[in-house]
């Protein structure tokens, strides 16, 4: 009689890297995962002023400890004086329906504070939920300009009603909107 040998089990771990933004921070953090024979599952950055923020998930082979993962980041010359965090990752590892992207919206103009707020709002008047959010205040010639960018999944039976909310929210606050319909 054979034995067989079981798969080996998988953990997901939440990374996150906070720390000086520079060219090759992906390519030296993502390239130790693969050496380590790390699968990524979601992942994000962003550049927020003159700092950077990797946060992924990453699917653990049995053998490596979240201690040891952490340990491999932390001798990265790259991630020096990061701040570094790996922690259990206790949610699903994939998505539902509502992190599908249906529609992309983007708004500039003048600086306005609290438009993130109204919006969050009428989002959730409609069930629609934000994917992904970028916000940025751009320098202009005439003082601060705002321009914010997301992906939402809104249901289809509320998305002509949820997007003209969204339009006629920035145009109270004098901004300009644009969505688009996800193909696919």
């Amino acid at each position: 009689m054979s034995e067989q040998r079981a798969a080996p089990t998988l953990s997901i771990a939440l990374i996150s890297i906070h720390c000086e933004d520079r060219p090759g921070l992906i390519a030296e953090v993502t390239g130790r995962l693969y050496d380590l024979e790390i699968n990524l599952g979601d992942t994000a950055f962003a550049v927020l002023g003159g700092a950077a923020e990797l946060t992924l998930l990453a699917k653990l082979p049995d053998r490596l400890t979240l201690d040891e993962l952490e340990s491999e980041l932390k001798s990265l010359p790259e991630l020096k004086d990061a701040k570094l965090t790996v922690t259990p990752f206790g949610y699903r590892g994939s998505h539902d329906e509502r992190a599908r992207i249906t529609h992309r919206i983007e708004i500039t103009g003048d600086d306005s504070p609290g438009l993130i707020a109204r919006l969050s709002e009428a989002f959730s008047s409609y069930g629609a939920n934000i994917v992904w959010l970028n916000s940025e205040s751009l320098e202009g010639n005439s003082g601060a300009r705002f321009l914010l960018r997301m992906a939402i999944w809104v249901p289809d039976e509320k998305a002509e009603a949820c997007l003209a909310t969204v339009a006629n929210t920035a145009g109270q606050m004098n901004l300009k909107c644009q969505w688009w319909k996800q193909a696919g």
